[in-house]
Formats: C-alpha cells, structure tokens, sequence
C-alpha cells in the first residue's frame, strides 16, 4: 500500500491528470450525443430515472469493500436536464483512498467548466476547457489555469438559494419561507445535477434547499 506522501505525489504527477483528460474526453462524447439527442431512445431505469446506455457488470460491495485505492465515476450527472436540453449535466470523477476523496474532478461540458479539488488544498475552477476527442492536459498544465474558489467575481449583496429543478417538494418551499423570514431579498436559484455544489464551492450562491433523498 502507498503512503500518504506516496499518493499526494501520485495524485499530483499521474492520477488528477488521468481523472482531468477522462473527464473532458467523456465530456466531449457527450456534446456529441448532446447535439443530436433526437437520434436515441431513452429508457427508464428500475427508479424511473432515464437512462441513454448502460455498460458492464454491476461490482458487488464485497467485492468493492476492501479496495484501497480506486476511482469513483459518475459519467453523467444530470441526465434529466441532458434530455431537457437545460444544459446542466455534469460528468464527475474522484479518486477514492481507504474509502476517503482525494482529489475529484467536475465538468460541466457545455459551460467548458472544469472544477478540481484536493484533499487538504482547497477547490478550484479552470474556464475555457473545450471538449476534447484526446485531451493531454498534465499537472503543470492544469495548474498554471486554477482559480482557487471562492471566487471574488462572485461576491453578491443578498441571499441567494438554489434548489434543484428536478426534485422539488412542499417541504422545499416551507424552508425557503423560514429563510426568507430573515432575508426577505433571497433569490431562487433553479439549478439541475451536481452543478449546484460548484456554484456553491465558487460563492455563486450561498445556500441549497433539498428536503428528498
């Protein structure tokens, strides 16, 4: 098993550049399917969640459970806003060590967003990341483009809320009310996928409302 530094250094030369090249390389498979969505069938999963295409064999937890190091990918995040055509879909990737993040990364192909984070140092957001069919971004690379989050472009005079576009109840809307008690200028910030935890990470919006698993 690797050490601490071992991993660090790993993640800083190797795996982070890996996670960042997948990522735009999936986003840029995925703008393709994107601009001709009309052309797939799309079905719905056992939870009525759709679904493009699945691949591979379902990995048992005991298989799973005593992996020391292993990446954790969820290609596309977002799918409802995908079909949608809303724009906010998001393809996340993190590299997992005795069961903790170490680092991850988190694209938003449209947006030619990239956002990094690292156990220990901080988040970080790199614009201008085109999809790309074969991506050779290294660490030198990367690190020289991040904007290290909360960014200050982001500062704002009153509360702003997000809540997701798909999963909204009563109880939702019932915290907003309490919250809007005490900020009774709090904007809502409609928002789909795991995007919404980014513009949390940049200071976009300062608070997310979900009351559903």
């Amino acid at each position: 098993m690797m050490t601490k530094n071992q991993i660090s250094e790993q993640i800083k030369a190797h795996l982070m550049p890996q996670c960042f090249n997948a990522a735009v390389k999936a986003g840029a498979a995925i703008m393709k399917i994107y601009k001709n969505i009309d052309d797939y069938d799309i079905r719905l999963k056992s939870d009525r969640t759709p679904v493009l295409s699945e691949e591979g064999r379902e990995m048992h937890y005991d298989e799973r459970r005593n992996w020391d190091l292993f990446f954790l990918v969820d290609p596309l995040d977002g799918t409802v806003e995908f079909i949608k055509g809303n724009n906010e879909f998001t393809v996340n990737i993190a590299l997992m060590s005795d069961n903790r993040c170490v680092t991850s990364v988190l694209y938003v192909p449209y947006h030619r967003k990239m956002y990094l984070a690292f156990k220990g140092h901080g988040a970080y957001l790199i614009n201008n990341i085109e999809p790309d069919d074969n991506p050779t971004y290294d660490y030198a690379r990367i690190s020289s483009m991040m904007q290290r989050l909360p960014l200050e472009s982001t500062r704002h005079d009153h509360l702003r809320v997000a809540v997701s576009r798909s999963h909204q109840t009563p109880e939702t809307f019932e915290q907003i009310d309490r919250i809007r008690k005490t900020h009774p200028d709090l904007e809502i910030v409609e928002q789909g996928s795991s995007y919404k935890f980014c513009l949390l990470a940049e200071g976009t919006v300062d608070y997310y409302v979900r009351t559903t698993n």
